[in-house]
Parts: C-alpha cells; structure tokens; sequence
C-alpha cells in the first residue's frame, strides 16, 4: 500500500442540501497507516505547494485510493505532533499555569493595555515566542468568565486553542496566527463599545471572539480563484463559492469536536454553536461585502436595529468580525503599513506561483505591475472607507470609531505620496538619479 491513510478523531458530518459531501476527514495529528508518508511536517513552506495536490482533476489509470487522498487532504496540514499539544498531554500542571507564569512581565502589562487601539500585536507575539493567538484567547475568556460560565475543561480549552493556532501557516506573511491574534484584538475592542457592551450575552462574546480567532484557520495563502482554476478538491466540494471560509468554518467545527472542548454541553446547543460559527466566518467573504453592506446602510438608514434581538445581534457581530477582518488601514500608520506589505508580499508569492506555472496572474498579484500604495489606495476607497463609515454611522462616531477614522485618513493620504514617490528601480527613479549625477533640473 502507497498511499497515506489518516483517522483523525475530529470527523465533521454534514448533511445540509448545499454540501455535496456527506463527510470530510481532515489531516492531523491522526494515526497512519501505509509505508510511504509523503507528509513530513504539519504545515509546508508557501509558496511550494504542489500543484498535483492543487489539481486533483482524477488522471486515466490513477487509483481509488489516490483519488481518496485527495478527497481528504487539507492544505498543509502535516502528521506530527504540536509541541504545545505534547506539553500539554505530559506536563498539564505546569501548562495549566500558562495565564499567571509563564508570561514575560512585559507580555502581561501588554494585556492590561488589550483593550488599547495601538496595540502592538507583532510585539506581543514576539513576547509570547509566537503564542500570541493562544494567550490572548485564555485572557479574553478569563476576562469575560467564559470558562466558568460555560464550565470548559481548562486541558481541552488549551489543547483546542492550540490546535487553531497550530493551524495557521506561518510561512503565510499575511495570513497566520499573528492576522488571527490581530483581529481578535480588533473584535474585543469592538465588543467594548458602549452600544453593544451591555446587550451582548456570554454566548454572543464566545461566538465573536471564537470566530475572529478561527476565521482564517489553515489558510493556504492564495485566493479563491486560484483554487478554481487549479481545480483544487475544495473548489469542487464546495462548489466555488466561499471556498476558504468553509474551509476555515469546517476545520474549526472538526478541531471543536477532536478536542472535545463543548462534548459536556447537550447536543443541540452545540450544533447551534457550530452554525453560527458558520455564519459569521462565512460573512468574512469579500465578495459578499456588498450584500453586507448594503444590508447594514438599509438598517442604519431605516433605524430598525434592534440589539435585543437576537437576529440583529448577530448580524452586528458579522458586520463587527468584517470590520475587525479590514481594520489593518485603521491602525497607527506604523502597524498599518507592516500588514498592507504582508497582504502584498503574499499575493505577489501567489503571482510569482502563477507565473511559474503559465497561469493567469490574478489582479493585485504582479509585482511588476500593483504597487502596495496602489493596491492599498484601491482596497482603502472601495473596501474599507465604505463599511467603517457605515460602522461610524452605528457606533454614533464613538471615540475608538473617530481614532479609527483619523487613522483611515492619515494613511490613506501617506500611500498616496509614496505613490508618487519613484519606487525603488523604477524608470522614474533611474532617470531622478541620472538627472541629479548630469545636474539637470
């Protein structure tokens, strides 16, 4: 036998008329069987990915069972063993006391400070030695008696917080565990706001701050329509649409159930946990921007929102996990510009790979062609600017929605001078430097 073969605890079942597939198996740290492991590590280096992975159009005289593989295959998720998972299974004592020991002084005046808009997520992952996702959750959750409200196992809260972060690529520049960290940050600073503060119920902030931490898991680093037109497994599973969030959303509900984190709560209210999970990861789909926003301007518009609701606050949650998913052009320029090259950095690895292969190279994606003040300058006027407006507009210009907005402004008005700076190697550059060297105004 060739092939790999995994059985992994956390098996997700779904029977919903808009899936074509009645199970789908994840890859993890699962028991193998066979004599060639073609996997060696849990996540591979991005760009690399294989495009026989990627292509799983079923070739003439190939098996069942490699078409199995396929089927089952994440993106790079590889059979070994978490180190935080080890530690966790043969020291649980010592890493149950993660919260109040094991954090640097500084990492623990940096959560006094979480609630802050300037915070510093890449300093906080450098003082947590790249925990930043998981320690920043155990706090949250602390913080709003989560673990005590809904009696979680303290062994299973960790081992699953671990799994999520676990699976987040960090070779991606943009989409890793920092990105979650990031936006979890973000979501609890919107959870604060005085509008939503007091109606919001423990399982609203349980959903919020789960989905923020989660919506991106196992994010391979290329876009939806790369996965399209390379015809990749999950384009077809899911029928080309929401590819990733699903993916994100159905990876999510399988580390849920292998970790066992909510296996004390009755079965109904888990699977309700579940799904509307699903929906808020799902809204994180840009190209659903418009139907969200256009929904949310209508409520504003009409003054129907009513937050004792339960449907209204849900759908506020989606529209707060949107803005906390875009707030990077909202921070201090400093942080701003660190995730727009990141952002960049990964779709020009994307077009490099597009490129090497003779396909297409997807908008955005060209080095040689999408400046990063160009693409932020586009994604700030026609993404992020029209939702936080709307956000103001809800929040009634609140303090953090003005310090947001001011920030918005600034950095907009920066990309658009270093856009009209010559970029380094650039004709305009070379012929700056050749007219400085002649003399020549």
């Amino acid at each position: 036998m060739s092939c790999l073969m995994v059985e992994r605890c956390g098996q997700i079942s779904f029977e919903g008329p808009d899936q074509n597939a009645i199970r789908v198996r994840m890859l993890g740290d699962g028991r193998l069987r066979g004599h060639t492991v073609i996997l060696s590590e849990r996540r591979g280096s991005y760009p690399l990915i294989d495009l026989r992975l990627l292509n799983n159009t079923a070739q003439q005289g190939e098996t069942g069972s490699r078409r199995k593989l396929k089927r089952l295959l994440s993106f790079q998720r590889y059979c070994h063993a978490s180190r935080l998972l080890s530690s966790l299974s043969t020291h649980t004592h010592t890493s149950l006391h993660l919260l109040d020991e094991d954090y640097h002084a500084q990492a623990g005046h940096m959560l006094s400070k979480v609630g802050t808009w300037n915070f510093d997520i890449f300093l906080f992952d450098r003082l947590t030695n790249g925990n930043s996702l998981v320690t920043l959750m155990c706090h949250l959750f602390n913080v709003y008696g989560l673990i005590q409200h809904f009696q979680l196992d303290m062994v299973k809260l960790h081992r699953f917080l671990g799994m999520i972060q676990e699976d987040y690529h960090t070779q991606n520049p943009y989409h890793n565990a920092v990105h979650a960290a990031d936006v979890t940050q973000a979501m609890y600073c919107y959870l604060r706001e005085s509008k939503l503060a007091e109606l919001l119920t423990p399982l609203d902030v349980f959903l919020a701050l789960m989905a923020a931490a989660a919506h991106d898991v196992d994010h391979p680093g290329v876009n939806q329509p790369f996965l399209i037109k390379t015809k990749h497994h999950l384009a077809s599973l899911y029928q080309n649409t929401s590819v990733l969030e699903s993916h994100h959303w159905r990876s999510t509900v399988g580390m849920l159930r292998e970790s066992g984190l909510l296996s004390h709560l009755p079965p109904e209210e888990t699977q309700d946990i579940e799904h509307q999970l699903g929906s808020l990861i799902l809204a994180t789909d840009i190209s659903r921007q418009n139907e969200f926003l256009s929904r949310f301007r209508a409520h504003l518009d009409q003054q129907d929102l009513n937050l004792e609701d339960t449907h209204h606050r849900h759908f506020i949650l989606q529209i707060a996990l949107k803005c906390a998913d875009i707030c990077n052009p909202c921070r201090v320029w400093e942080l701003s510009r660190q995730w727009s090259e990141r952002v960049c950095e990964e779709f020009y690895r994307q077009g490099d790979l597009e490129r090497k292969f003779d396909l297409e190279i997807s908008p955005l994606c060209n080095q040689q062609s999408d400046s990063v003040p160009a693409i932020q300058i586009g994604f700030i006027s026609y993404i992020v600017e029209p939702l936080f407006e709307e956000w103001m507009r809800f929040t009634d210009g609140s303090e953090l929605t003005e310090s947001m907005m001011g920030h918005l402004r600034k950095n907009k008005a920066h990309w658009r001078q270093l856009r009209q700076e010559p970029q380094p190697g650039s004709p305009l550059q070379e012929e700056a430097e050749g007219a400085e060297e002649s003399g020549t105004p």
